[in-house]
């Protein structure tokens, strides 16, 4: 079957296309990021991640190329998406505050985790597409065009999704944000 035929059969949601392009590239998928990631494990989490979200998102898939080049490419860039959030992680280990079970040590610390569980409420309070946008581009790293892509919408939608995010925050931090 050519991949204009797979693409229609997995938009109308047949499940034995989409297992078909699974096990077709799964192996080379998983092999390839393996080389990215320096490890089996993560690797088959990518993968699977990738072909989670072809799935979720079948009904409008658009693949200009080869269905070989979109996966290798959303495999790529999910992978060094990895990368980027590990490295971030890392160089933030050592500003990592202290548990939030034990007691603060000084006025400023108990400021910091009272910030920091009114910015998890805002942030739950925010509709799903303003969050996933904001969390993409601050907790990921990830450039609002590369936000589009993964989430296959425009980049003014992108920036309007942040704008709101951001004004929600500002406007429900305000006594906690300076004068």
């Amino acid at each position: 079957m050519d991949d204009r035929e797979l693409l229609h059969r997995i938009r109308q949601s047949d499940e034995h296309a989409f297992d078909s392009l699974f096990r077709r590239f799964y192996g080379m998928l998983v092999g390839f990021t393996e080389s990215l990631l320096r490890g089996r494990a993560p690797a088959e989490d990518v993968v699977q991640d990738v072909m989670l979200e072809v799935w979720r998102r079948r009904e409008m898939l658009e693949i200009a190329e080869s269905w070989r080049s979109y996966l290798f490419r959303a495999t790529r860039n999910r992978a060094l998406n990895e990368l980027r959030h590990a490295k971030v992680a890392l160089n933030a280990e050592p500003f990592v505050r202290v548990p939030e079970w034990e007691e603060p040590s000084s006025p400023a610390e108990l400021d910091a985790q009272e910030l920091d569980r009114e910015f998890r409420r805002v942030m739950q309070s925010l509709p799903d597409v303003e969050r996933e946008v904001f969390e993409m581009s601050r907790r990921d790293g990830l450039k609002y065009a590369e936000i589009a892509n993964v989430l296959d919408v425009s980049v003014k939608t992108v920036e309007a999704r942040m704008g709101r995010a951001l004004k929600a925050l500002r406007t429900q931090l305000a006594d906690w944000l300076p004068g």
